[in-house]
């Protein structure tokens, strides 16, 4: 819109530049009549309107072929001054709209090159052939003064536009990173939904089937037993769902619901958490060190996550009958450990590429954390992962 309105001629340049053309040579009518004060006019005034006939129509094609109408209006001006013409800018004018052009269309070296070499021209054919009585300062200042100021302007235009025109690119290339961005930031909760997707699931239908084949061992002779495993089943099963629901319900629409999402687990939900691996044969001891600190709460969902996965590959994995889940708070940081005693065969590690492991591992990263996952030397397994603990002043 700018740039339109700057440069307005350039959707129909062939009448405007005609418009310039004609207004310039009438003013060829009064610029060879003008003499210093107090003399006669040495020479007629028709050969000046003659050369300005011959000039201002290469005005026509001053922005496809400007150097060459910068040559011929040039040339025009430099034979008035050599016929006696005293040289005002109603001579001047066509080589001054040359000069403009060519440096607003070209390179800054060339505009002053074309216009230095102009000013010595006419400087020099005035102290030859210059009017008699003419000041020599009028004859050294003069074209020098007139001739810099359409290249001045000329350059300041070419800057102006140029400048536009990278406000536009920045602006232009400020939008297409917002688009990358959101484009990324939607990839990354994308993930981020997987990834409690598969912990989710993985966790609980681990546990139901570990608890349904309990109840098939124990329904034949201790039914009893088997009816609470059963009903600890029921609510294995809707814990699963509702998690299930609160992590899609992420993808509905504004509106879509008429229900207000549960909030996302925390580390207050340790116990609980521990308390459902008990039917699967698995005994979790919780404890924690330190001053609990503020956690994010991207963080303290991470670290549960965490733990929730690492239990669970305990029961997929491994024989352990004990596993024991450590917060430690320091300053800055969380520790969480969950390790297991390994039972009474050597500890089966989870597979590397085992999507379970992997997760966690991107959990850490998105939070800030670090995690490492490997066999005890004194038996069992272990998961520690530190969290960076949010500033009080955030």
């Amino acid at each position: 819109m700018t740039e339109h309105l700057l440069r307005p001629s350039r959707r129909r340049p062939r009448p405007v530049d005609a418009a310039v053309a004609a207004a310039l040579f009438a003013c060829s009518f009064p610029g060879s009549l003008i003499t210093l004060p107090g003399q006669d006019l040495g020479i007629a005034w028709w050969p000046g309107v003659l050369l300005a006939g011959v000039s201002c129509p290469s005005l026509l094609w001053r922005r496809s072929l400007p150097r060459t109408t910068v040559v011929v209006t040039l040339l025009y001006a430099t034979a008035a001054s050599a016929l006696g013409y005293l040289l005002t800018v109603l001579l001047l004018g066509p080589l001054m709209v040359a000069l403009y052009s060519l440096a607003a269309g070209t390179g800054r070296r060339t505009a002053n090159s074309f216009t230095f070499a102009g000013i010595a021209l006419l400087v020099g054919t005035g102290l030859l052939t210059g009017p008699p009585g003419e000041p020599w300062v009028l004859k050294l200042l003069g074209p020098a003064a007139w001739l810099l100021l359409p290249t001045s302007l000329g350059t300041v235009t070419r800057l102006r536009a140029a400048y536009l025109e990278a406000v536009q690119a920045r602006a232009e290339h400020a939008e297409r990173t917002r688009e990358e961005e959101t484009r990324r930031r939607v990839a990354e909760e994308r993930m981020r939904i997987a990834r409690d997707l598969h912990d989710v699931v993985a966790h609980h239908l681990v546990l139901a089937n570990l608890q349904a084949g309990a109840v098939a061992r124990q329904l034949p002779g201790r039914p009893e037993e088997a009816g609470r495993i059963a009903a600890d089943l029921t609510g294995t099963t809707s814990s699963a769902l509702r998690e299930l629901k609160s992590t899609v319900g992420l993808l509905r629409r504004t509106g879509d619901a008429e229900k207000p999402l549960e909030p996302a687990p925390g580390l207050a939900r340790l116990p609980e958490l521990a308390a459902s691996f008990e039917n699967a044969g698995l005994k979790v001891v919780v404890s924690s060190e330190g001053e609990a600190g503020p956690l994010s709460a991207g963080a303290e969902l991470t670290a549960y996550r965490i733990v929730q996965e690492a239990l669970t590959n305990v029961t997929k994995h491994s024989v352990a009958r004990t596993a024991e889940v450590r917060l430690v708070y320091s300053r800055d940081r969380l520790a969480v450990s969950v390790v297991d005693d390994g039972g009474a065969e050597p500890a089966a590690a989870p597979p590397a590429g085992g999507y379970g492991v992997i997760g966690m591992r991107e959990r850490a990263r998105s939070a800030g954390g670090e995690i490492r996952v490997g066999p005890r030397p004194q038996g069992g397994f272990e998961v520690v992962t530190e969290l960076p603990l949010q500033s009080p002043l955030a």
